[in-house]
């Protein structure tokens, strides 16, 4: 009778291992509702991504997504929020190269390399380089000869100022030795309304800001700031292909969870969002905007910050860029 209570509460035990619950517990387990933070307002093409992602999950994984903005101080008002936010994969910081900016350039409560887990690096988009309709300049060594020309006469304007188009900016003029006069504005709509109105010679903007306006003949393209050739402009060069070899900007737009997340819910959103960016009808909608799929997650995407926090931090001291 002894041996047969024992092996009776052996078996018991065995029983209650198997159906424990277990420490990190998966999404469709735990119910939570994922956000998205972006740090720019709602409507732009930005927001369209994490849009397009968490519809894609909410339909193929039944997992609620939902899509935060929390705009202000150049990103770093979101990135303090996520950097904050406890480590369970329930809130999600959708970076970019400005979010590296702002931590060299100022006093922030986060670190790009070590406060966040990376999940994917997700798209990139083109800056392209343009001038208005009735521009002189047809090219972009006609605008670099005329600005060497005419110092300081000539003007480019961009979003800015320490932005990923600013920095750029300033690396093409040193690299050009062109003397164009740098002209920030708050934001992409504004940039255009000024190159359309004629108030700045040139203009570097996101393919979602111009596109239109150069499908409509009001604008022209000289060069995209990208590392190769954009779908929608197949026949118009890239700033290396014009002659000025080694140069690229290209805004990148990627997914990190809070440091400390645990490594299983990191493996399964890497597992969704990869996914999700891969699928056919996803890259259909975000390459309609130039938003251009690249997926790289993981330890990939954290070796991809690292690197771009070694390049800012070069290009920032020695283009004298300073906080404004």
């Amino acid at each position: 009778m002894r041996k047969l209570l024992t092996l009776t509460i052996g078996a018991l035990a065995s029983v209650s291992l198997a159906i424990a619950v277990p420490d990190h517990p998966s999404w469709s387990q735990s119910g939570r509702t994922i956000r998205i933070v972006i740090s720019v307002p709602p409507g732009g093409s930005i927001d369209l991504l994490a849009r397009i992602l968490a519809d894609q999950i909410s339909s193929t994984q039944g997992q609620s997504v939902i899509v935060e903005s929390r705009p202000g101080a150049g990103g770093i008002i979101a990135a303090e929020a996520v950097a904050r936010a406890a480590p369970d994969g329930s809130t999600l910081l959708l970076n970019n190269n400005g979010m590296i900016i702002s931590s060299i350039l100022r006093k922030v409560n986060y670190d790009p390399q070590v406060s966040f887990e990376p999940i994917c690096y997700l798209v990139t988009t083109p800056q392209i380089i343009a001038v208005n309709s009735t521009s002189p300049y047809r090219t972009l060594d006609e605008l670099v000869d005329a600005a060497r020309s005419k110092p300081a006469e000539l003007s480019i304007a961009s979003v800015g100022p320490n932005t990923t188009q600013h920095i750029g900016i300033e690396r093409f003029k040193r690299l050009a030795q062109a003397n164009l006069t740098y002209v920030p504005y708050p934001g992409g709509a504004p940039t255009v309304n000024a190159l359309l109105g004629a108030h700045v010679t040139s203009a570097v903007l996101n393919w979602s800001e111009i596109g239109e306006q150069l499908t409509a003949g009001k604008a022209h393209a000289l060069a995209t700031m990208a590392s190769q050739r954009i779908e929608p402009l197949p026949d118009l060069p890239t700033v290396s292909e014009s002659g000025y070899r080694d140069f690229e900007t290209d805004v990148w737009f990627g997914l990190v969870a809070p440091a400390r997340t645990p490594k299983e819910t990191v493996s399964q959103l890497i597992d969704w969002f990869s996914a999700a960016l891969l699928a056919p009808q996803v890259r259909t909608k975000l390459t309609a905007q130039a938003l251009y799929p690249n997926p790289k997650c993981g330890p990939d995407f954290g070796a991809h910050i690292r690197r771009q926090s070694d390049l800012y931090t070069r290009l920032i001291r020695e283009l004298s860029i300073k906080t404004e």
